[in-house]
């Protein structure tokens, strides 16, 4: 299914990446980082393809399952928009603090006997939710002028 691109169908995207921020924010120090990680994911997520259809570009929700996921959308919307310098490096980082959406759920990802609820105990989630809110603010920003 391809979403139509428009500012409206942004706007809609952004604002369920702002809940999922949110909803991350509440998890916070409740012994589960996977799910604030997951849930950084989702917003990042939802935000880049917020920042997509703004652009004027058709996205098909199968495009999420190629590789590149979060830095192929931040490379793309990057090269589109040059007042989005640094996009990359920022969403970038985030994936290095293991803001992913299938590691931070399936135990396959982690070696036995680990599951994803054991393994990020040393993640700092207030400074990855500063981080996160730093893009969805970047690319609030860049829907709000379109």
């Amino acid at each position: 299914m391809a979403l139509t691109p428009s500012v409206p169908e942004a706007r809609r995207w952004l604002c369920q990446a702002k809940s999922d921020l949110k909803a991350a924010h509440n998890d916070i120090r409740r012994c589960c980082p996977n799910w604030v990680l997951f849930k950084v994911h989702q917003a990042l997520e939802k935000a880049l393809v917020a920042a997509v259809l703004c652009c004027g570009e058709a996205f098909a929700i199968h495009c999420l399952m190629k590789p590149g996921g979060l830095k192929g959308m931040a490379q793309w919307l990057e090269a589109k928009e040059p007042e989005l310098q640094g996009l990359v490096l920022d969403v970038q980082l985030l994936c290095d603090c293991s803001v992913d959406g299938k590691a931070t759920q399936y135990p396959n990802y982690h070696t036995f006997p680990v599951i994803p609820c054991e393994a990020f105990p040393s993640v700092d989630e207030e400074d990855i939710l500063k981080k996160a809110q730093k893009v969805l603010g970047t690319l609030k920003n860049l829907v709000d002028r379109k």
